[in-house]
């Protein structure tokens, strides 16, 4: 059995304004037993001392050195390698909206979805803060995707999902090491094996603690667009049959 309910994996680089915040408001909120695995790319990292700092407090944190390669990808790699949870969080460390979420998306997992996935364009869920050309990029994207696709989930390209641990034995993530786009590729592949997939609506509120952000304009539009063509011929629109299992917390809620 495994030793916590879930495990929390956030990659990490140079978020020593985050990191600290975010461990904070974690332990107040997460109710279940729960590990943090924080995923360092270099030893240099300034967020690791401050994680060394805090050890005494957050036994259940654990600093874990990236070894299969930079980048989001491998260091989701890295976690699942190292963590024991039955389900398992992806987490950015600079989002803050998100971690009031973590127990409805347990919830839709504990009644049988095999994926999670918040949500910052539906059900009245929001993204605030970041980048402006970012955001308005991401919302189109997403909007498009969803039509054209036939996909299920109104927000393919969120960071925060989670997923039952042995979901990733059943799926190989090939993305480079470039922003996020893991996640997109993750979502699209776990629907196309016949997963189920539940969505949860966020209010989004990127970096706002600051930090480092990795966001570079050309090669993240020119992964994602991979991604986004290879689901339109993966995806068909005839496989889209109704939608995702529904969770909507009242803090979104639109009345």
């Amino acid at each position: 059995m495994p030793s916590f309910k879930l495990s929390i994996l956030v990659p990490v680089r140079n978020e020593r304004f985050n990191i600290e915040i975010m461990l904070k408001i974690l332990h107040a909120v997460v109710n279940v037993p729960y590990e943090v695995l924080i995923i360092f790319d270099s030893p240099d990292d300034n967020t690791i001392q401050v994680v060394e700092n805090r050890k005494k407090g957050y036994s259940d944190v654990k600093l874990v050195h990236n070894t299969f390669g930079r980048g989001v990808v491998n260091a989701i790699k890295t976690g699942i390698k190292y963590c024991s949870g039955e389900y398992v969080l992806i987490f950015a460390a600079d989002e803050v909206g998100p971690v009031l979420a973590i127990e409805d998306m347990m919830t839709l997992l504990d009644e049988g979805c095999d994926l999670v996935s918040a949500t910052r364009y539906a059900y009245g869920g929001r993204r605030l803060g970041g980048s402006l050309l970012g955001a308005v990029l991401s919302m189109i994207a997403n909007k498009l995707f969803y039509i054209l696709s036939g996909f299920i989930l109104s927000d393919a390209t969120t960071g925060i999902k989670m997923f039952r641990k042995q979901v990733f034995d059943q799926i190989t993530l090939e993305s480079k090491p470039i922003g996020w786009a893991v996640v997109f590729e993750l979502a699209i592949k776990t629907q196309i094996a016949g997963m189920k997939l539940g969505e949860v609506p966020i209010i989004s509120i990127d970096r706002l603690y600051g930090g480092e952000s990795t966001f570079s304009l050309g090669p993240w539009v020119k992964e994602y667009f991979k991604w986004f063509m290879w689901g339109i011929k993966h995806l068909p629109p005839t496989i889209r049959k109704g939608k995702p299992r529904i969770l909507i917390p009242k803090s979104t809620a639109v009345s």
